[in-house]
Parts: C-alpha cells; structure tokens; sequence
C-alpha cells in the first residue's frame, strides 16, 4: 500500500474543497449532503467475503459496459474512483495485461462501475457516460491516464472541459451533461448500493468470480488468482 505524502493530503483537501464547491454550485446543498452522508476512503488492503456472481450482475441504478465474452469462465467487477490514483496505476500497469490476456481471449469478462470518492470523481464518471456506452470505457481510461492533469489542479472543471474536447466533446454538451442531476443521482445510487449491499469503503475493491478483493492488483498479483480459476 502507498502511503499518502503531506503534499498529497494537502492536495487532496484542496480537492475536496474544490470539489465540493463545483457540486454545491450546479446541484444544490442537498446533493452535496447526500455525498458527505456516504464517507468513503481511497485503498484500503484486505480481502473480504464471496458474493455471488448473480447478485453482483443484478439490475443496477446505470447499465453496465461490459467487456469480454459473456459467457467467460470469469467475471471480474471493478468498483473506481475516478480520483484515485490507486484505481488510475492499476488502470495504467495492469490493466493493459488483464485486457491482452484475459479479456481478449475470452477468458474474463470486465465490468467497471461507479466508486466516487468525491463530487469531482462523480463528475468525471458523469462525463464518461455522456460520452455514450461506445466511448465510456475509452473516456475513463483518458481520465485516469491525464489524472494529476485534472484532478489535482486548482481549476479541475476547466482542466476537465479542456481534456474531454480532446474526445471531441462540444462545451455545451460538457456543461449540460455536469448539470444532468438525474445522472447524477443515478452515478451515485450504484456507489450506494455497492456500500450498503457489498460492504465496499474504498477504491479500488474488485469482485473475481465473487470473490471479493480490496487494493490495487498487480499484474502478478492478477496471475496469481485467475490461472487456478481457469484450469480445467
């Protein structure tokens, strides 16, 4: 596990505050009340309980955006934070692996869903999905490739709108999507019922065959859990 610099925490608080300004600004003081009513924390290392695939693919408040074959051996469910950078250095480092080897051959099927940490990770999952479900996944790998170059600036919005119009997204279509507080709510209904049905409190937790996994994975640590699955 990394442990956080005092840069990084005093970042980190700037972040929050910042954040929390943007979402009292375009939601309101009930949406940002709703977010401080579910505290939740970045890495946290541990393995819990088995959950059964089923109940982890039932109907969530966002459809998922699946990747891999549907009948794969494995399914892997990934709840991320936008903000984290435990969730951005598995995105970058073993990710890449996880979709060559596993997800490729149809051997896994991956889902990543909805963490956020904080309003401005909610408002970076929002974008994603505004992006439509063909282009959601290719917008978050962006969001955690440029991570320190938005999320831990002192203008995350306009460092924000200035990345996505990379995408080809138009001004008009980022900040009506921001304001989109159905979507809002409904990025932070699958967070909720990830906390209160599966016990998740930090990011990234990841669910292997059900078999729950808290912390960032290495590759080898990945290796390491799906070769048994797959045997035979």
């Amino acid at each position: 596990m990394r442990l956080p610099t005092r840069a990084h925490n005093k970042s980190r608080s700037a972040l929050i505050e910042t954040a929390a300004a943007i979402v009292i600004t375009v939601f309101g003081v009930a949406a940002f009340a709703d977010s401080a009513a579910h505290p939740v924390r970045a890495q946290q290392p541990g393995a819990g309980t088995t959950v059964p695939v089923t109940e982890l693919m039932a109907e969530n408040a966002l459809p998922d955006v699946v990747m891999g074959k549907d009948d794969a051996p494995v399914t892997i469910i990934e709840y991320a934070s936008m903000t984290c950078s435990h969730c951005a250095a598995f995105n970058a480092e073993t990710f890449p692996g996880l979709k060559s080897k596993y997800i490729d051959t149809g051997k896994v099927r991956y889902i990543l869903r909805e963490f956020p940490l904080d309003p401005l990770a909610t408002a970076g999952f929002m974008l994603a999905r505004c992006s439509g479900p063909e282009k959601r996944n290719a917008m978050v790998d962006l969001l955690f490739a440029q991570q320190k170059n938005w999320a831990f600036t002192e203008k995350p919005i306009e460092a924000l709108a200035n990345l996505v119009k990379q995408t080809g997204m138009k001004q008009e279509t980022f900040e009506s999507c921001l304001k989109d507080q159905a979507l809002y709510e409904k990025v932070n209904d699958v967070r909720n019922r990830a906390s209160e049905k599966f016990n998740i409190n930090a990011t990234p937790t990841f669910f292997i065959n059900g078999k729950k996994q808290s912390g960032e994975l290495s590759p080898d640590q990945l290796d390491k859990i799906l070769e048994p699955m797959l045997k035979g």
